[in-house]
């Protein structure tokens, strides 16, 4: 288990860069080297398997998401050995992408061409190009014609099909491919026809819920799939894809609780009203950015006052120290402190408000003083990813889930910090804050 937290200052002159580069030498130290390039394991303790097992080349837990942290730590410290760990999972993910069945953002395809991507714009390699343009080839011939239209999963949530299409959507702007851009518009307005509100899981989506249950939050939910409509709104200007966000919306509204400036919204429905999680997959994080993305394509500032809400509810629920049903012993990007980490900086990159930038420290001063680190590893992160199974604690090196993901949110936090530099952050397609965490004013201010 993690040591106590250290709170509330960062111990011994620590930093979010220097934990960062900490971080990053526990994931060198998983580091596993073939023919084909190098991956990591996902989780190296002897005798012990990852929290969650997964496609190994995939954003949300193997080699993908682990080169974006690399590719992160790299433009943040100038050194080339980051880099070219960055570079050598790259090669891994070239070698590999087309043994990789599953599609999806999260867990497959997508995931692994909006690695080689950003590779590709990082190191100006035109291997890692080539390779993003063949996997993103794939991903877009390998679509169905269904009679209600474009599909590849017939899930519009971000697991599914939502996810692709947020990625064929970087894809096309990245990579100079607009026809990624038009498969995912045709896609898009099948999700904008469908009966919006709600998903429900069903037994092979998630068996720890009803059959019946209807999910509002991010990655599995309504919220994300409003996202990904207000998204295409951006894109496309059509008010097909406005009206149905809208709608998802306002489902979301209409079931969240809401005290006063407080809002908090249920994991599912109608059993779950009384369970409010607050991180990015099922909570309130991840429903703020349907919000937000809501007020950054229409400038309707109702919509920012939800954002507002949302975060309200989490600064004042106890957090970073206690701890809730919604908010356990976990630290990662997908339901914990590291999520909430990306929330507040992003927040602060989009108002300029001081609180959030200042909640974001406090979050973060939690996460270091709850990394262990006494072997002289590096850091890591022991935590019950799973809620429903506490005694299952574990600490994975992967983006989502563990180590990479939690270093990308100091990295984030440190480049808002830093006073009169900009820096450009590697955001997944999903995250609807500045790229550059940096207020527009302060940056109009700079000579």
């Amino acid at each position: 288990m993690s040591p106590a937290p250290r709170h509330p200052t960062w111990p011994d002159g620590e930093t979010p860069l220097s934990a960062a580069i900490t971080t990053g030498r526990w994931i060198r130290s998983a580091g596993i080297d073939d023919a084909r390039g190098r991956h990591w394991l996902a989780n190296p303790d002897p005798g012990r398997r990852s929290a969650r097992s997964g496609r190994p080349g995939s954003l949300y837990a193997g080699v993908a998401g682990i080169v974006l942290f690399f590719l992160e730590l790299a433009a943040a410290t100038g050194h080339e050995a980051y880099l070219d760990e960055a570079r050598q999972g790259a090669r891994h993910l070239a070698a590999t992408w087309q043994d990789e069945a599953d599609l999806s953002l999260y867990h497959g395809l997508t995931g692994m061409v909006f690695a080689l991507a950003e590779t590709g714009w990082a190191t100006g390699d035109e291997s890692f190009v080539a390779a993003a343009r063949a996997a993103a080839d794939r991903v877009a011939r390998s679509a169905r014609r269904l009679p209600s239209g474009v599909s590849w999963t017939g899930d519009p949530a971000q697991r599914g099909d939502g996810g692709i299409i947020l990625g064929l959507l970087h894809a096309a702007g990245i990579l100079g491919v607009p026809e990624y851009e038009e498969i995912a518009v045709e896609a898009g307005a099948r999700v904008a026809g469908l009966a919006v509100p709600g998903h429900k899981f069903g037994a092979d989506g998630c068996p720890d819920l009803p059959l019946d249950a209807v999910t509002p939050g991010f990655l599995s939910g309504t919220s994300g799939t409003a996202f990904l409509l207000a998204r295409l709104y951006a894109v496309t200007r059509d008010e097909r894809f406005l009206r149905a966000a809208l709608r998802g919306a306002d489902f979301v509204r209409t079931i969240s609780v809401v005290n006063g400036r407080h809002a908090f919204v249920p994991h599912h429905v109608p059993q779950g009203r009384g369970l409010h999680y607050l991180g990015l997959c099922s909570g309130s994080a991840g429903v703020a950015r349907l919000f937000y993305e809501l007020h950054r394509v229409t400038g309707d500032p109702g919509h920012l006052e939800w954002v507002e809400r949302l975060a309200t509810g989490i600064a004042c629920s106890g957090l970073p120290r206690r701890r809730t049903e919604g908010f356990w012993n976990v630290a990662c990007q997908c339901c914990g402190a590291a999520g909430l980490v990306e929330l507040f900086v992003g927040l602060w990159a989009a108002t300029g408000t001081r609180a959030h930038l200042d909640f974001a420290q406090s979050l973060a001063d939690d996460l270091i003083g709850r990394a262990t680190g006494h072997d002289g590893a590096g850091y890591r992160w022991y935590q019950a990813y799973r809620r429903l199974r506490p005694w299952e604690v574990t600490a994975d090196t992967g983006y989502m889930i563990g180590a990479a993901g939690i270093g990308a949110s100091l990295l984030h936090l440190h480049a808002a910090m830093a006073d009169g530099e900009a820096r450009r952050v590697i955001l997944l397609p999903d995250n609807p804050f500045p790229a550059i965490p940096v207020p527009a004013s302060a940056l109009r201010r700079q000579p």
